[in-house]
């Protein structure tokens, strides 16, 4: 493999990249493994692996000691919070910790519930995963009303016109993706954001699905509060959450007598994944050292970031281009979502697709057979796959493009796919 892809978009150096991953050592029947299912967890850098394995031996112990090892681990987690401070663009304070999003978004959506009466109305999308319906329907039982935003089923984007008829001055909270787990769409946040604050609603995005491709800036979106899963960006399994200082204060969040009232610990309920906190430090690191090798430049982390995302933007943007212009070609392929590469800013490279004849679980199954691993059925983004009318017959087959895959990997999948 050369050590840089070029076109007429980008110069990337895959290769160093790649170096990162011990994962891409691996080999299924004989064939490299490609890992094409990173819309369902990413792979992890070497550092990542490091982080978690030093913590664990050199100071795996509880907080707030007063003996070298908990002072080390409170280090690490003063660091991993000001990690994802710089990450999100906040304070370090306004960074909690949890085991995932779901998580997270549960005990918030309980904290708002207690100021919510019979009545009050919550706005969700039919674009999103569960995880960010599930919880707001939870308060139903409190005489809440969900109002669910629809889609425009040809290019898979939020009817922005059904939103606005749906944000009123009932509206309490609108809770929106930043892009699709299913197929890609990047929603308009800041846009949304300025629409609910007007009719004085809190909003809630849940960024996951736009954590590895996009940089996050929640004072330019102006969000109250915002989630995101380190998994799906090259971290460990953990879950976190941006609140603003306001907000976080205001709220009364459900936790034990013993925990502190002071943020971020006030929801951060008992013991935490110190190891996990670690990996996510070495997670972010891992993304701004792409910035720097990049640039050659040293810079803050935060400038890191910035530049980091402009590199994986233009990279990812190629091979998004490649792989939909590739699979516009089979006969009997549909794609979902937006396929015009002159709107490929409104969407990242997570590609959703159908093939006449074929069953995405059977297609997913033989691509797997042959190292490509992809993902099929609904992706927990059910509103979204039934509405599209996929939900009883198999869902979709799902390809996730991501800045450590190669050209070569997609012509692999592409080949296989023609070869049905």
């Amino acid at each position: 493999m050369s050590t840089t892809t070029t076109s007429a978009h980008t110069s990337f150096d895959i290769q160093w990249v790649r170096e990162q991953f011990p994962a891409f050592a691996r080999k299924i029947n004989g064939y490299p493994a490609a890992f094409l299912d990173g819309p369902g967890g990413t792979q992890v850098p070497q550092r990542v692996i490091d982080a978690i394995s030093d913590y664990l031996v050199r100071c795996n112990a509880n907080t707030h000691g007063m003996y070298p090892t908990s002072r080390e681990s409170d280090e690490v987690i003063a660091q991993a919070h000001q990690a994802m401070a710089d990450f999100l663009h906040c304070d370090a304070e306004e960074v909690a910790f949890g085991p995932n999003m779901t998580t997270l978004t549960l005990a918030l959506s309980r904290a708002i519930g207690r100021t919510l009466k019979a009545g009050d109305e919550i706005v969700v999308t039919a674009l999103d995963h569960s995880a960010n319906v599930s919880p707001w329907e939870a308060l139903q039982e409190l005489g809440v009303v969900i109002r669910r935003v629809d889609i425009n089923t040809d290019d898979c984007t939020l009817n922005l016109a059904d939103l606005k008829s749906k944000v009123n001055d009932r509206t309490r909270v609108v809770a929106v993706g930043y892009a699709s787990n299913g197929v890609g769409t990047i929603n308009p946040v800041a846009d949304i954001t300025r629409l609910a604050h007007q009719a004085g609603a809190l909003v809630f995005i849940d960024a996951v699905h736009y954590a590895p491709h996009g940089l996050i800036d929640v004072r330019a979106i102006d969000c109250d509060f915002l989630a995101c899963s380190p998994y799906k960006f090259f971290g460990p399994h953990s879950g976190v959450l941006f609140g603003k200082r306001k907000q976080m204060k205001e709220l009364k969040p459900y936790k034990v007598r013993p925990a502190a009232n002071n943020l971020p610990d006030a929801w951060e309920t008992g013991t935490q994944n110190h190891e996990c906190m670690a990996g996510v430090l070495a997670a972010v690191d891992y993304i701004a050292a792409i910035g720097r090798h990049a640039t050659g430049k040293k810079m803050s982390r935060r400038e890191s970031l910035v530049a980091a995302y402009a590199e994986i933007h233009d990279y990812e943007r190629h091979l998004t281009d490649r792989l939909i212009s590739g699979l516009l070609d089979i006969p009997g392929v549909t794609v979902y979502g937006i396929r015009d590469k002159g709107r490929f800013d409104q969407r990242v490279g997570t590609v959703s697709i159908r093939m006449n004849g074929h069953m995405p679980q059977q297609m997913a199954t033989r691509l797997g057979e042959k190292g490509l691993f992809t993902w099929d059925g609904n992706f927990y983004a059910l509103d979204l796959t039934e509405r599209l009318g996929v939900e009883s017959k198999g869902g979709l087959l799902r390809i996730g493009v991501l800045h450590y895959n190669t050209e070569d990997e997609i012509d692999r999948l592409l080949a296989e796919l023609r070869a049905f």
